[in-house]
């Protein structure tokens, strides 16, 4: 069972977008909830995960510059259960889209008023990703040129700072990615996997091929020679030798 939680302040909104999420497969269960106080009780006494969230943005009509859904959102994102997990942004706020993408990894962004067939779209796409487990894959959503690129992490070999971005390098390609920096990126990374290893480079542990500390030098797998940082030799032999 997909359980995906949905936070509206709308009582009539809140009941068409449950109906509209629940006729489109009986391997839904929804959970609706109008307030934050609501949503953060059935976040934290919840028996079972959930595998979704939509959320709304303003949930006080009464105030334009309420954004209570984001702040739910960076709650959810704080957790480590739910650090991957979907989240669909519902609202009327589309100049909050750059937020919700690049700071939260919304997996998409939904502006009212919306059809059913596109929530019926989305949540067939959210139960595949169930299904399927790729929601458990860690990955960035990184935002370049208007276009929103989804990196699973375990293609990423290693990042470079370069001005006024980074370029995430992979096994086949190069990304650059303007206004990131390494340590905004390092934030979205899996601690386990990644480490920073030159204040201008972070490196995907799983591609390391060999570390020559003498000479302060990392061959990667692909090729890659990554200079080692003074002040990062310790934590880097921790690493390894851990």
């Amino acid at each position: 069972m997909t359980r995906i939680l949905i936070l509206e302040d709308s009582e009539d909104s809140l009941r068409a977008v449950t109906a509209m999420v629940e006729r489109v497969s009986d391997q839904v269960a929804a959970v609706p909830v109008r307030s934050l106080e609501a949503a953060r009780s059935a976040l934290h006494e919840a028996q079972q995960p959930f595998q979704a969230f939509l959320l709304d943005i303003n949930l006080d009509a009464s105030d334009e510059e309420d954004v209570s859904g984001l702040t739910f959102a960076e709650e959810v994102r704080s957790m480590r259960p739910y650090v991957f997990t979907p989240i669909v942004m519902l609202t009327s706020l589309a100049n909050m889209e750059l937020r919700a993408y690049r700071e939260l990894h919304c997996y998409q962004y939904l502006v009212k008023p919306y059809s059913e067939e596109a929530v019926e779209q989305l949540i067939g796409r959210l139960l595949f990703l169930a299904q399927t487990g790729e929601t458990r894959e860690p990955y960035v959503l990184v935002k370049k040129a208007g276009v929103n690129y989804k990196i699973f992490c375990k293609d990423i070999v290693c990042v470079r700072a370069v001005p006024r971005g980074v370029n995430l390098v992979m096994l086949k390609e190069e990304l650059k990615v303007p206004y990131l920096t390494i340590r905004q990126l390092l934030e979205k990374l899996p601690e386990r996997n990644f480490l920073q290893v030159h204040r201008m480079c972070v490196v995907n542990q799983d591609y390391i091929d060999w570390v020559d500390m003498v000479n302060g030098v990392i061959n990667m797998k692909n090729g890659e020679r990554v200079e080692i940082g003074v002040t990062y030799k310790n934590e880097l032999r921790r690493r390894l030798n851990g």
